[in-house]
C-alpha cells in the first residue's frame, strides 16, 4: 500500500449502487471499513446529475486512482455473472498492480450456473450455441477469479434463494472481507501477483 503510514483507502464495488437502499448500504459499508482501520470509497460519495454518465465514469476513475486496494461483489447481478461495471473496477486495480478481494453470496461454479439455467447440458463444457464455457471450478470469469486469487482473497455466502435485494444487502460476507484485507494490510505484506502495475 502507498500509504501505510497513513490512511489506506478501500473501493467498495459492487452492483449494490442500483439498489434503493444504496446510499444506506454504503454507508454501512464505510462504517465496517472503519472498524477495520480502513476508509472506504462508495461510487455514490459524490453528487451527480442523473444523465451525468461521463461524470460519474471519471469520479469513480478518481476514487479507483485513490484506492490502496478494492473489495467487490462479485455475486451474479441480472444474469450469470457479476455486474460487469464491478469487473471493469477489478480489471483496473488489477491492472494498478493493487490487492484485489472480492466476496459472493454464490457459492456454485460458473459452469454450473451455466448448466442450471438451461444454457447446457448438464454434463456439457459446451454450450447451446456450441460455444466453450469455463470449466475450471470458478465462481466467475477466469480472469476475475484470478485477479482475487493471485493478489486478494475470496470470501463465499451461499444465499441462493435468497430475494437479491436482500442477498446484496447482507454485509456477513463484505464484513468477513475487509477483515481480511485489513489484516493483509496491517501486517505490512503482500500477495505476490503475476502481473505488474
Amino acid at each position: 500500500m502507498n500509504r501505510m503510514s497513513a490512511e489506506t483507502f478501500v473501493y467498495l464495488a459492487g452492483p449494490e449502487v442500483f439498489l434503493r437502499r444504496a446510499k444506506e448500504i454504503g454507508r454501512e459499508k464505510k462504517e465496517i471499513c472503519r472498524e477495520f482501520g480502513l476508509v472506504g470509497l462508495f461510487p455514490l460519495d459524490g453528487e451527480f446529475e442523473p444523465e451525468g454518465a461521463r461524470a460519474i465514469y471519471l469520479a469513480n476513475i478518481g476514487l479507483l486512482r485513490r484506492a490502496d486496494l478494492i473489495i467487490a461483489n462479485m455475486t451474479p447481478f441480472r444474469g450469470l455473472s457479476m455486474d460487469v461495471g464491478t469487473a471493469f473496477e477489478m480489471g483496473f486495480m488489477a491492472a494498478r498492480g493493487k490487492p484485489v478481494f472480492g466476496y459472493t453470496h454464490a457459492a456454485d461454479s460458473y459452469l454450473d450456473r451455466v448448466r442450471s439455467a438451461g444454457l447446457a447440458e448438464p454434463t456439457s463444457t459446451v454450450d447451446r450455441d456450441g460455444s466453450s464455457i469455463e470449466d475450471f471450478g470458478l465462481r466467475d470469469n477466469l480472469m476475475m477469479a484470478c485477479a482475487v486469487e493471485l493478489t486478494g482473497e475470496l470470501v463465499v455466502q451461499d444465499m441462493q434463494g435468497c430475494p437479491l435485494e436482500k442477498s446484496l444487502g447482507d454485509l456477513t460476507a463484505f464484513r468477513e472481507s475487509v477483515r481480511r484485507a485489513a489484516a493483509l494490510v496491517l501486517s505490512g505484506r503482500k500477495k505476490a501477483a503475476t502481473h505488474s502495475a
